[in-house]
């Protein structure tokens, strides 16, 4: 997929954070690693021990088009206490340290603009390092996708407030026509088939169902 952007989370447990945003409309892959550490390719031991320097990372890879990274970091905000120091949830030690860790300097304003907007909510200093990625480096096949193979497995993290995700309106990002933003559209660009167009290209059971009010018979439909 073109235009595709990535930005690096350090949020506690891993585990977590990888499902809550693999479930944020606009993410397209995200995967659990270890991060900013001084250790080439660390074991999940190696790491945990806390001689390695590495955080629990999440590399979330996102369509701009749908999701903006300023959104992102603040819903990163939304799962994790932002004043803690090497602790979330029940796991304590440096590897669980919080952090956004980019690869592109120009993505600089909407994470500070994100950081500068929670700092003023909680009217203190974060203890969320803002760096950028020194290194990444995938964790065992076991870590991806823990929760959704192991959906009781421990989680640190509320999946609440992945209600309150807000999506990209801008017509200049998200690709929609000159003066239409996303949800405002003019009808009248976008004019209904004729009788004839819609019979030729519906079935008899999809133009009932479209034109006439119908529905489908339970269980009877492809899926």
């Amino acid at each position: 997929m073109t235009g595709v952007r990535v930005i690096y989370f350090a949020g506690g447990c891993f585990w977590g954070v990888e499902e809550y945003f693999s479930r944020v409309p606009g993410v397209v892959d995200a995967v659990s690693g270890y991060a900013n550490g001084t250790v080439e390719n660390p074991a999940y031991e190696q790491v945990c021990g806390g001689d390695t320097g590495h955080a629990e990372t999440v590399r979330v890879a996102y369509d701009p088009a749908v999701v903006s990274l300023g959104t992102l970091v603040g819903q990163l905000f939304r799962i994790i206490d932002p004043l803690s120091v090497n602790r979330q949830g029940n796991d304590v030690g440096e590897q669980y340290r919080t952090g956004v860790y980019f690869t592109d300097e120009a993505d600089l304003p909407s994470i500070t603009a994100a950081f500068d907007a929670e700092r003023r909510r909680l009217g203190w200093p974060l203890a969320v390092e803002l760096l950028p990625l020194s290194c990444f480096y995938e964790a065992e096949e076991y870590h991806q996708d823990y929760l959704r193979k192991n959906p009781r497995g421990y989680c640190h993290i509320n999946f609440d407030s992945l209600e309150d995700v807000e999506l990209v309106r801008d017509a200049s990002v998200s690709g929609a026509p000159a003066g239409e933003a996303a949800g405002s559209l003019d009808p009248s660009r976008y004019a209904k088939p004729g009788p004839d167009d819609l019979k030729a290209s519906l079935t008899s059971q999809q133009l009932a169902i479209t034109q006439h009010g119908g529905t489908e018979r339970a269980f009877a439909g492809e899926y």
